[in-house]
């Protein structure tokens, strides 16, 4: 599933991120989302989660839902 609707990613998610300094590259980093910083309902890069490492990205990919 994408990272583009606010509605498919939850807080316990596992996702893929693209961090800031890798946009260039698109590597991407997995983690579990924290918390969601993006309001919008729709970004077309994805929206902006906080892992629970602390890290900040745009989410690529969603992994794992949780229920």
């Amino acid at each position: 599933m994408n990272g583009q609707n606010r509605k498919n990613i939850k807080i316990g998610s596992e996702v893929y991120i693209v961090l800031k300094k890798d946009q260039r590259t698109g590597k991407r980093t997995k983690g579990i989302v924290k918390d969601l910083l993006t309001k919008k309902s729709f970004h077309p890069h994805g929206i902006k989660v906080r892992l629970q490492n602390g890290q900040v990205g745009r989410v690529q990919e969603v992994i794992k839902e949780v229920p």
